[in-house]
């Protein structure tokens, strides 16, 4: 429920001002839903719920960086995405397209794409690439960009990383299963060497991950906002954190 102005900007502040900055998340994946459904209730396209999806990007990069999030893992696209029909994905592409260089052109974050990107059309995958090259010298919030990008299919990619090595090392077949641990696997993630996320947030209700970074969220706490991804407010963050930080994480202890 929407507070009235100037009730819901001092509500905000209160909030912001209640959070325990020792006990902030480092890493923080959100699960950009409702784009299309949010078009729909407004009255608006669907390209039009995309772009209003992706102006909402930079404010809540903005949001982690007040309160000290490190890294933001933004789910733009699944695999499963792919199957859209091709006006709709064309459409949704060239938003992601026009997205990610507004990010890379504010020197401000640094983006790292992540996914397949052998499976995207090639507009949009040098699009990433560009967009990582140019901002790979950033300091600060480091800002994963998932587009093309499955949990299976990086599990398995990963895998096929892991093999490709060893075998490059000489090692056989027998070798590689007797030493084969899980740390392999995270050493060939996409996200190797960023902290796993403390908090997965997805929007517009729906309670599930999806196959969003599922071998790295094994311990993250989940949060479900109602809003559309393009109505999320910062108070819808802000609140997100709270309940972060309020928990009792037991990483499976």
């Amino acid at each position: 429920m929407r507070l009235p102005h100037p009730l819901y900007g001092l509500y905000e502040r209160r909030l912001a001002a209640s959070l325990p900055s020792d006990r902030m998340p480092r890493h923080v994946g959100v699960i950009l839903d409702g784009n299309r459904r949010w078009a729909r209730s407004t009255g608006k396209s669907t390209h039009g719920g995309y772009r209003a999806g992706a102006d909402k990007i930079s404010e809540v990069l903005a949001w982690s960086e007040d309160v000290g999030v490190e890294v933001v893992t933004l789910w733009m696209l699944s695999t499963d995405n792919l199957n859209r029909p091709a006006d709709e994905l064309e459409g949704l592409l060239v938003v992601i397209d026009d997205a990610v260089r507004e990010l890379a052109a504010t020197r401000r974050w640094r983006v790292q794409a992540v996914g397949s990107l052998e499976l995207l059309p090639e507009h949009t995958a040098q699009a990433l690439r560009d967009a990582q090259e140019a901002t790979r010298d950033v300091v600060g919030l480091h800002v994963n960009v998932a587009v093309g990008y499955g949990g299976r299919r990086e599990i398995a990619d990963a895998v096929r990383a892991y093999l490709r090595d060893a075998a490059d090392k000489g090692l056989g077949l027998d070798e590689m299963a007797e030493s084969f641990d899980v740390e392999h696997i995270a050493a060939h993630l996409y996200t190797k060497g960023q902290p796993d996320p403390d908090l997965v947030i997805r929007t517009s209700g729906e309670q599930r991950l999806g196959g969003f970074l599922l071998w790295q969220s094994a311990h993250s706490e989940f949060y479900f906002c109602e809003a559309y991804w393009p109505d999320f407010r910062r108070v819808d963050f802000l609140r997100a954190v709270r309940d972060y930080a309020v928990r009792e994480r037991r990483l499976g202890r």
